[in-house]
């Protein structure tokens, strides 16, 4: 973890260490830390989307840990993405947020649905009910992720088109080679942070199999073959 803070601290340095752009200025540089956060987003919930998979085939719950725990992260760091990106949009578009935009719509809906997502794990005590309620909307909701990543191609938007093709990128040399930097550094952030929440989540597993077996004892049926109860007055 101290490892990934510290190549996030260099990777926001080089981010606002890069040259401003011609046009935008200083307000360029934002993409270097907005871009990689929305890829590792997208890294995350390709992730459900496998752990949900091999769960429904293997039943073993650390897939669904697995799951579970990548789609908390991606949460994070679509926030981020979305905070960043409103950042830079008010001086350059001058708006914040704008519903008429693929991207920024359809990224608002990711993040919503992914939040529904956690809701649905959270509304679920039993973890096999959890796993096998979310592990579908995992499969499912990753439909999305291409969805987001190709907007700007696929309709007209606020967004310029795609910087990094397989032909080539557009980008300057110096503010790409930070924007790399930097979805290392944050796919090591992920990558600890995966770590840690694995660990919760196997002792929330257990906490929750108590909690059932807890609520299951606690309805005995009644004694009907027992002995009859005195009376108030036989002594």
């Amino acid at each position: 973890m101290a490892l990934a803070g510290l190549v996030s601290a260099i990777g926001v340095w080089l981010a606002y260490s890069t040259p401003p752009d011609a046009l935008q200025r200083t307000y360029a540089r934002i993409i270097n830390i907005h871009a990689p956060a929305m890829w590792v987003a997208f890294l995350a919930f390709g992730v459900t989307a496998l752990g949900s998979i091999v769960w429904r085939f293997t039943r073993n719950r650390r897939w669904d840990h697995l799951a579970g725990a990548s789609a908390e992260i991606g949460v994070l760091f679509t926030v981020i993405g979305l905070v960043t990106g409103m950042i830079w949009g008010k001086p350059v578009w001058g708006v914040y947020f704008d519903w008429a935009d693929p991207r920024m719509a359809s990224t608002a809906v990711l993040l919503l649905v992914y939040v529904g997502y956690l809701a649905l794990r959270r509304a679920t005590i039993d973890p096999e009910k959890r796993a096998s309620r979310a592990s579908i909307l995992g499969i499912v909701a990753v439909i999305q992720v291409p969805l987001v990543y190709f907007s700007v191609n696929l309709m007209r938007s606020l967004h310029q088109t795609q910087s990094i093709r397989p032909g080539g990128s557009t980008i300057h040399p110096t503010m790409l080679r930070a924007m790399l930097f930097n979805l290392g550094a944050f796919t090591l952030v992920y990558v600890a942070l995966m770590s840690a929440r694995m660990v919760v989540a196997r002792l929330e597993d257990a906490r929750d199999a108590r909690q059932v077996s807890a609520a299951g004892s606690a309805v005995l049926p009644p004694n009907l073959g027992g002995p009859s109860l005195r009376g108030i007055g036989d002594g």
